[in-house]
């Protein structure tokens, strides 16, 4: 599975976001530049996560990006479907019933081992990426790393 670099963008600023004091936001520019992204690209990402609930945006003078719930309340599986949407990654063509090879219809009753295989994969994944929090990413971080946000 290929997600887009914006998962990972999203991620690490949930995870920046979430060591930041409560009430504090965090500019756009400031995320941009902690990890030397472009900061319009980056926009898109986070009004994704704005739109998903995941972020407040703030305007003006003191404006920014905060998270919406505590870091241990939001799942990078809620980032990357902020970011890539929640559609599904594999859709089934029924490709058993065309060419040269083709089955019947009556002989594709039952789902196909592709689709089955497919679907638990993303079962599992899903279940992998909803188990871990925002919070256990921060704690996965280097004590080096940890803070570093420069707000």
């Amino acid at each position: 599975m290929k997600l887009s670099q914006g998962v990972e963008w999203g991620v690490h600023c949930a995870v920046a976001l979430a060591q930041t004091a409560p009430g504090v936001s965090v500019s756009r520019r400031t995320l941009a530049e902690r990890y030397a992204l472009s900061e319009a690209y980056l926009a898109k990402h986070l009004k994704a996560m704005v739109s998903a609930g995941l972020l407040y945006a703030m305007t003006g003078p003191n404006g920014g990006f905060r998270l919406t719930r505590p870091p241990e309340q939001i799942t990078v599986l809620d980032v990357v479907e902020a970011v890539e949407g929640g559609g599904p990654q594999f859709v089934c063509q029924e490709i058993r019933q065309r060419g040269t090879a083709a089955l019947s219809p009556e002989h594709c009753l039952e789902r196909c081992g592709v689709a089955i295989a497919m679907d638990e994969a993303k079962e599992a994944w899903r279940s992998s990426l909803s188990a871990t929090t925002i919070a256990d990413l921060v704690a996965r971080l280097p004590a080096a790393a940890r803070g570093r946000l420069g707000t």
